[in-house]
């Protein structure tokens, strides 16, 4: 199966959200390259919240171009087989940790928002993965930091759209 054909399975599958979740159909729809970071009419990403192995708190990065707290992700790659592989890959070489595994029940939340030019829109397609016991977070050259923030924390460093996920995230565990 291609990234294009699960990302529209992962959608259609997807539950809540209903108005956003089909745009996210259309614009795939109507733009067949629209995984791709070359499709600038917006493009669909993957993100994943590290929580850490207690379930107390969650490791967020300081972006190098953004300079915002954000949770790991990015572009979909084309080794990329699935939604939630690309997630994962992103969370795992953002945050150094290896044997990340993701909370099961597929994404937790979606979120557009708009980007700079050339592109317009991210499509992103969130979800959680948990870190394992004794996980030590790097800081990759994405990331100008790495930091594990408690619950009530998150919403004095991020904005809006990490702290949905993160109470999303907090609903599923």
């Amino acid at each position: 199966m291609s990234l294009y054909d699960d990302a529209v399975l992962v959608l259609k599958g997807y539950e809540g959200q209903e108005e956003l979740r089909q745009a996210y159909l259309d614009h795939l729809q109507a733009h067949p390259d629209g995984l791709w970071k070359a499709c600038h009419a917006g493009h669909i990403t993957a993100s994943a919240l590290v929580v850490d192995p207690s379930r107390e708190r969650v490791l967020l990065t300081l972006h190098k171009k953004l300079r915002m707290w954000l949770q790991m992700g990015g572009h979909c790659e084309p080794e990329d087989t699935a939604l939630e592989a690309a997630a994962l890959r992103e969370a795992t070489e953002e945050s150094g940790i290896s044997g990340l595994t993701l909370l099961p029940g597929g994404p937790v939340r979606l979120d557009r928002h708009a980007i700079p030019a050339p592109c317009h829109w991210h499509f992103d397609v969130q979800y959680a993965v948990l870190a394992p016991p004794g996980a030590v977070q790097e800081i990759s050259d994405e990331s100008l930091d790495l930091r594990w923030f408690g619950y009530d924390e998150v919403a004095d460093v991020a904005d809006e759209s990490v702290v949905r996920l993160m109470e999303a995230t907090r609903a599923r565990l």
